[in-house]
């Protein structure tokens, strides 16, 4: 058996607009501060180490209110914007028709990772959706991907399971379960350290493809 795990921000969609969109509606409904720009945005997503609501709202720890705001706002906007890299649906497909078993693990709520992908008509693909919410921590730690694992009853390999994302958390949680890596390029970031390096969803389809 066969098992890839992909992040979902970044690596299976570009969601950056929606996620700048509704951090700059807390900012200025509840801070009165002005707008963020989207790549700085994205920039302190990808950051190994950061304070987000000090980043985002001036905050030292995240404030209910702010963080009830943003969810409230981000059900909505998330699916006015977000669309699948070029390549996506193409490797997505191409993966199932070799019966690889597809799954998302993603640091965002479950909710909202099923409404999107649900939303660009790709959900069907996966056996799993998880967000950080439904396993209790976010990537780096491995509870997502270890949930992900045990619905195969333990018949994964380190040679046959892959973890693709954009984000050095996606590398380190791969890592610190003990299977394999692909960084992916096309997203958020531009360059990362992994076991294997995709320049295009279509690498991963290589990559895959290659081991017996």
């Amino acid at each position: 058996m066969k098992i890839v795990i992909f992040d979902m921000d970044g690596t299976l969609i570009d969601s950056k607009k929606d996620i700048t969109s509704s951090i700059n509606y807390v900012r200025k409904a509840h801070h009165n501060l002005p707008p963020l720009d989207e790549s700085y945005i994205v920039e302190v997503i990808n950051m190994p180490v950061r304070n987000l609501p000090e980043l985002f709202y001036n905050t030292p720890i995240y404030l209910e209110a702010d963080r009830t705001l943003f969810e409230e706002h981000y059900y909505e906007e998330c699916v006015k914007n977000p669309y699948l890299y070029d390549g996506i649906i193409e490797s997505l497909e191409a993966l199932k028709a070799l019966h690889v078993r597809l799954n998302v693990a993603t640091n965002a709520p479950t909710i909202f990772a099923k409404r999107m992908l649900s939303h660009l008509h790709v959900s069907d693909h996966f056996d799993t959706i998880i967000g950080a919410d439904s396993a209790g921590a976010s990537k780096p730690d491995p509870r997502m991907l270890s949930l992900i694992l045990a619905k195969y009853n333990g018949t994964h390999t380190k040679e046959k399971t892959w973890m693709v994302g954009d984000n050095s958390k996606d590398i380190e949680a791969a890592r610190n379960i003990s299977i394999s890596s692909i960084f992916a390029t096309w997203g958020f970031s531009t360059d990362g350290e992994a076991d294997f390096i995709a320049h295009h969803p279509s690498h991963v389809l290589d990559i895959v493809e290659k081991i017996g």
